[in-house]
């Protein structure tokens, strides 16, 4: 094995105290610069935290901090097939995507300086400093699904997040039911989910640096969602973090290998983990959990 039981047990451990504090600072100083902004502070907006910090299984020291700026005001739907607006009694919105994006960009730039303000295709980066870390930011619109729960009652909806990338792309996620799903199967299994998660995050890291895994391919998220779909049994079966991984990746591999993941979800369980679009596969995954587990030297 290439890593010994204290290390695994050491990798469980969350972020530091210090990296903490300067994340809420980051988090802080967004949701200042967004009221503070005369074209959004008369806006209903939601800012909060998303990714691996929101839930807890962020493990690189001074990595992105990923901040969702959610317009509630002015929110996309989708309706029940053959319903429409009138029929929730909701009227045109009066402000596109597109509007509401600059204006992010404008309120950052003003409070962090234009020079540490930069744009991509999926998010707004804002460069760290002594005193806040990296951040990515998604201005995104409230997405009411009510399809997805077959619902006529405007007040009874799934809620995500939508917006656009640079490159024109649609993009829905549903980043509280993720926080809410990886609590609820933490404390299922006596509080070992998050821990492998970060374990297997800690390698996943080490193999990139390695050469022997693709960053691109291979991400924290997809990690997470993996670990995710190891049943609650499985990570309790052993009690040493050793037997543990090993397991999990044995039963990884083995589901795959036996076609057995067509029906897995991401951690919010609203998206399948492998359906088309992703920038992995089957095959890519597959292949992860081999290279790994020959890696770790089992």
């Amino acid at each position: 094995m290439k890593y010994s039981e204290e290390t695994l047990q050491f990798w469980t451990t969350p972020l530091s105290k210090t990296e903490e504090e300067r994340v809420d600072n980051t988090i802080n100083m967004i949701k200042g610069a967004i009221k503070g902004y005369d074209k959004l502070n008369s806006l209903s907006i939601e800012v909060f935290a998303q990714g691996s910090y929101a839930n807890n299984t962020n493990v690189r020291q001074n990595s992105d901090v990923d901040i969702c700026v959610m317009l509630t005001s002015t929110v996309f739907c989708n309706y029940v097939e053959g319903k429409q607006d009138v029929d929730y009694g909701y009227t045109k919105g009066t402000i596109s995507y597109q509007e509401f994006k600059a204006h992010v960009i404008e309120a950052l730039k003003i409070k962090f300086g234009s020079s540490a303000v930069s744009v991509g295709n999926k998010c707004i980066n804002i460069r760290a400093n002594s005193y806040h870390v990296n951040a990515d930011v998604v201005p995104s619109f409230q997405y009411r699904d009510f399809r997805i729960i077959n619902s006529i009652d405007s007040k009874r909806y799934v809620e995500g997040i939508k917006y656009f990338a640079t490159d024109g792309k649609e993009i829905i996620n549903y980043p509280k039911n993720h926080v809410d799903n990886g609590k609820q199967k933490n404390i299922a299994t006596n509080y070992k989910y998050k821990k492998l998660v970060r374990i297997m995050k800690h390698i996943r890291n080490n193999m990139v640096s390695d050469g022997k895994a693709d960053e691109k391919l291979i991400s924290s998220f997809l990690v997470e969602c993996l670990v995710w779909n190891v049943p609650n049994d499985q990570i309790m079966k052993y009690s040493t973090w050793e037997n543990t991984l090993r397991n999990a990746i044995a039963f990884l591999w083995k589901a795959i290998d036996e076609n057995k993941q067509g029906d897995w979800g991401e951690v919010s369980e609203r998206l399948y983990l492998f359906h088309s679009g992703r920038k992995w596969t089957v095959g890519d995954a597959k292949k992860f959990l081999y290279d790994m587990y020959e890696y770790l030297g089992y």
